[in-house]
C-alpha cells in the first residue's frame, strides 16, 4: 500500500451516528482531513459530512447485510483489522474493539472509547440479547481476548476518554494510558428550531433507547414525578417497549435535528443521565447551554459533572433514586456562568490543541 500522508484515521466502523463519529469528525478538521479506514461505511445511517472526507473502506464493507448490521460482522472484524497495513508517519486508531489491531508502518496511538465490551463487559453488552448470541460470544470469547490484546500491546501510545476508562485499559492490557476527553461539538450558537407542541420546563434524557442506557429506569421515575415533564431524545431497539412502559408526563420522541436538539437543552430544566457511560458527553451539552445534569454516579459522568457544581448524583439506577435526583436538581440555584464554564473545558479546540501536541511526540519518537 502506497503511503497516505503523515496522520491517517482509522475507526472501528461508520455505521451510526455517536460520540465515537463525532470525534472522527473532530479529527478530520483538526488534521486537515487525513484518509479515514474504516470496516464498514453507511453514509445513509452515520453523518452526512462523511460524505466529504476520504473513507476508505476494508473489503467486507461489499457486503450490505454487515452495513446494516455491523454486530453480525463480529466474528470477521478481527482478521479484517488485521490484514488492513496502513502506510504512514503516523495513525490514530479511533477504537472501542477493532481499529487498534491495523498494522501501521509508523506510530500507532490507540484513542480508546472503552476496551471491548463484548470481551470485558459481556452481561452488559448481551443484555436483552438471544441465547444464540450469548452462545457464539462465548465461543469467540478466548481467541478474540488473545488477539484484542496483542493488538493493544501494538500501540506506541494509549489515550483513554475519561479517568474510568484508564483504570478500565490498566486492568485489561496492563497499559497506563493518559486521559484526552473527547469534543463536545454541539455549537450553541448554531439555529435553534422550536419543537412544536413543546412547552419550555421540561426535563430531558438524550440517549439511544439500548438496555445499558437505563432509560426505562428515567421514565418510570417520573411516575414518581407528577408534576414535572420528561422528553426522551433516541432512538434503539427498546422504543417500542419503553413507550409502552412510560407514565403519561413522558414523551419518547425519537432523533431529532441539531437545530431541534440545541432548543430542547435551551428550553429545558434539566438533563437526566442515568446510562453506563466511558465518557458522559450529555451533561457536557446540557452545561453548554447552562443546564445542570442528574447523573448517574459511575464511569464517565464522574468527569463530566462536578456535584453540587454542575449537577447532582444517584447511586443506582433505580427509578425512586433517579426521582430524589430530579427533586434535588429542581431545588437547587444553579449559576448559569459556573456551568457554561466547565462545559468549555471539552471543547473540539482544546481537544486537536492536545491531539496535535501527542502526535508531535510520537513523531519525534519514530
Amino acid at each position: 500500500m502506497s503511503p497516505t500522508g503523515d496522520v491517517v484515521v482509522v475507526h472501528d466502523y461508520l455505521t451510526q451516528r455517536g460520540g465515537a463519529e463525532r470525534v472522527v469528525l473532530t479529527l478530520a478538521t483538526g488534521f486537515a482531513g487525513p484518509p479515514i479506514y474504516t470496516s464498514l461505511y453507511e453514509p445513509s445511517e452515520t453523518f452526512p459530512e462523511f460524505s466529504a472526507l476520504d473513507v476508505r473502506t476494508l473489503p467486507i464493507n461489499r457486503m450490505p447485510v454487515l452495513r446494516s448490521h455491523h454486530r453480525l460482522a463480529l466474528p470477521i472484524l478481527a482478521p479484517s483489522f488485521s490484514r488492513l497495513h496502513v502506510d504512514a508517519e503516523v495513525a490514530i486508531c479511533s477504537s472501542s474493539g477493532w481499529a487498534h489491531g491495523a498494522h501501521v508502518s509508523g506510530r500507532k496511538i490507540v484513542y480508546c472509547y472503552t476496551p471491548a465490551r463484548w470481551l470485558y463487559q459481556p452481561d452488559r453488552y448481551l443484555n436483552g440479547a438471544s441465547g444464540l448470541s450469548a452462545a457464539a460470544l462465548s465461543l469467540l470469547a478466548p481467541p478474540l481476548r488473545r488477539w484484542d490484546r496483542r493488538a493493544a500491546a501494538s500501540a506506541d501510545r494509549y489515550l483513554a476518554i475519561s479517568q474510568a476508562v484508564r483504570s478500565r485499559v490498566a486492568d485489561v492490557y496492563g497499559i497506563d494510558a493518559d486521559v484526552v476527553h473527547p469534543p463536545v461539538d454541539l455549537d450553541t450558537t448554531g439555529p435553534a428550531d422550536p419543537v412544536a407542541g413543546v412547552e419550555p420546563g421540561y426535563y430531558l434524557c438524550v440517549s439511544r433507547l439500548l438496555a445499558y442506557k437505563n432509560v426505562e429506569a428515567v421514565t418510570a421515575a417520573f411516575g414518581y414525578l407528577a408534576g414535572e415533564r420528561l422528553l426522551v431524545v433516541g432512538t434503539g431497539p427498546l422504543r417500542e417497549h419503553i413507550i409502552a412502559a412510560a407514565p403519561a408526563n413522558v414523551t419518547v420522541m425519537g432523533s431529532v435535528s441539531d437545530a431541534n436538539l440545541r432548543w430542547l437543552y435551551a428550553s429545558s430544566a434539566g438533563l437526566v443521565a442515568a446510562s453506563y457511560e466511558d465518557f458522559g458527553l450529555t451533561p457536557v451539552e446540557a452545561a453548554s447551554f447552562a443546564k445542570p445534569t442528574a447523573a448517574l454516579r459511575w464511569g464517565g459522568f464522574l468527569d463530566t459533572t462536578v456535584e453540587g457544581s454542575t449537577g447532582v448524583f444517584f447511586d443506582q439506577p433505580q427509578p425512586r433514586l433517579i426521582a430524589d435526583a430530579v427533586e434535588r436538581l429542581g431545588r437547587t440555584d444553579w449559576d448559569p456562568a459556573t456551568l457554561v464554564s466547565h462545559a468549555g473545558q471539552f471543547s473540539a479546540d482544546r481537544f486537536i490543541r492536545r491531539m496535535h501536541q501527542v502526535v508531535d511526540e510520537e513523531r519525534r519518537l519514530s
